[in-house]
C-alpha cells in the first residue's frame, strides 16, 4: 500500500476547504495580498480568516511577509506539484475512457429522424 507523506496529507486537507481554494485563487489572480485585502472578500471575523491561512502557511502553499503592520501573504505554488502527480493518473484514466466513448460514438449509426 502506498501512503502520502505528512507535507503532501497537509496540502491535500488545506485544499479541502473552498475558502482556502478561493483564498488561493485571490493570491494566484491579484498577486500578494495584506490579510485586510483578503478579508474583504470573505463574510467571516478576520481571526476566522487567520486561522484558514495557518492551515495554508502550514502546509506550505502560502509564505507570510511582514511590512510594517501588516501581513501580506504569497502564493507558494510549488507543494501544488505534489497535487497535480498524484491526479496526473486519473486524468489519463478519464482521457481513455472519453477516448473509448468517443471512439464507441463514431461506430454507432446516425438517427435520421
Amino acid at each position: 500500500m502506498v501512503t502520502t507523506g505528512a507535507a503532501e496529507d497537509r496540502v491535500f486537507a488545506a485544499l479541502a476547504n473552498g475558502t482556502r481554494r478561493e483564498v488561493l485563487r485571490l493570491l494566484r489572480e491579484r498577486g500578494p495580498q495584506p490579510v485586510q485585502a483578503l478579508a474583504d472578500h470573505f463574510d467571516m471575523r478576520r481571526p476566522s480568516l487567520s486561522e484558514h491561512l495557518k492551515v495554508l502557511r502550514e502546509a506550505g502553499l502560502v509564505s507570510e511577509e511582514r511590512a510594517g503592520r501588516q501581513r501580506i501573504y504569497r502564493l507558494e505554488a510549488a507543494p501544488l506539484a505534489d497535487v497535480q502527480d498524484w491526479l496526473h493518473p486519473y486524468e489519463r484514466f478519464w482521457r481513455d475512457r472519453f477516448k473509448d466513448l468517443g471512439e464507441l460514438l463514431d461506430r454507432m449509426p446516425d438517427d435520421e429522424a
